[in-house]
């Protein structure tokens, strides 16, 4: 048997082998790792699409909670996982920024991972508490450029999508807040509702709810284009201000050598979650958007985690941000 059969013969087997697995899976429950706490918005996001893709793919999606050190810990465990389609990763703009925040992250956010494709895209908001003496949009980019550094912005920590949301505004304004760092955006908004800090900008899945109940004010959506589920809050740049534009997207990947047939049924279910009625109505609940089916792809994802991983994270470097 010649050497250049062999060879041929061994692509084929692959080639059977692959087609097995692709038809197989998945034969068994899938674990969605989600690397926050339960409770917060990303793990409701990843129950929804867990919930969404079981039915697509006929097993149940367990969703695993492991949190801690800004979304690296769970985001290693799945790093680490069998490259089989059977241990996923839901994870946000912290994949991007922790390339920033730690010195000796035990993986890479490019390198060790299948992108699956996007699933939701949200603004962040800029809100006030409501004793804020600005009426509107105009009047609020006028009174923080006179009064910024009596002014105190809170965020939920060095590296969180609010931190980035503060960088990005104060940059943008050209104005220096008088920062007030939090562990984690409850506490940081529960302080905005009573009045012990003046400004939060942060996502829609914690701040509409408060926003509709009269809790606090908002001001305006981090971007170019106006929240459907608040049509009357005007988009940033409508106050002549450009290039303040940040936006919180969720995005489904699975651990580097998981087969192509298995991803390709993966990214099917996504796309198919993503255009159902149902999760599309309960996202925009939370303030939330689903994103359209061309962008529930690998291809998309990969792109959107290059800008998030240039940008964002040269956001947090060009602050001064070391790395642990």
């Amino acid at each position: 048997m010649s050497f250049q059969f062999k060879k041929v013969l061994g692509l084929c087997l692959a080639a059977c082998a692959l087609q097995v697995v692709a038809q197989d899976y998945p034969s068994k429950p899938i674990t969605m790792v989600m690397p926050y706490a339960p409770g917060g918005p990303g793990d409701t996001i990843t129950r929804v699409f867990a919930g969404a893709m079981q039915k697509v793919l006929g097993q149940q999606i367990v969703v695993d909670n492991t949190a801690g050190a800004s979304g690296s810990i769970g985001t290693a465990k799945v790093a680490r996982a069998k490259p089989d389609g059977y241990t996923l990763l839901m994870i946000h703009v912290s994949h991007a920024t922790n390339m920033v925040m730690y010195k000796n992250l035990p993986y890479h956010p490019v390198d060790d991972f299948e992108p699956i494709g996007r699933a939701t895209s949200g603004p962040m908001l800029i809100t006030a508490r409501n004793e804020f003496p600005s009426k509107d949009l105009g009047e609020f980019v006028a009174y923080v450029k006179a009064n910024a550094p009596k002014i105190s912005l809170a965020h939920a920590g060095v590296g969180s999508a609010s931190h980035l949301c503060a960088l990005m505004m104060m940059s943008t304004l050209g104005v220096k807040f008088n920062e007030i760092p939090y562990k984690g955006t409850g506490p940081a908004l529960n302080d905005l509702m009573g009045g012990q800090v003046d400004l939060l900008c942060d996502q829609t899945s914690g701040t509409v709810p408060s926003i509709k109940a009269g809790k606090i004010k908002a001001y305006a959506a981090a971007g170019k284009t106006r929240l459907p589920s608040l049509p009357q809050m005007p988009a940033i740049s409508e106050a002549g201000v450009q290039g303040f534009d940040i936006n919180i997207s969720f995005g489904l990947y699975a651990p580097k050598g998981t087969p192509k047939p298995v991803l390709d049924k993966l990214t099917a279910a996504l796309q198919a979650s993503v255009g159902d009625p149902e999760v599309r109505q309960r996202l925009e609940s939370m303030g939330i958007s689903a994103v359209g089916v061309d962008l529930a792809r690998p291809d998309a994802l990969r792109a959107h985690l290059k800008n998030e991983i240039d940008n964002l994270g040269g956001l947090l470097t060009k602050a001064g941000v070391k790395p642990e």
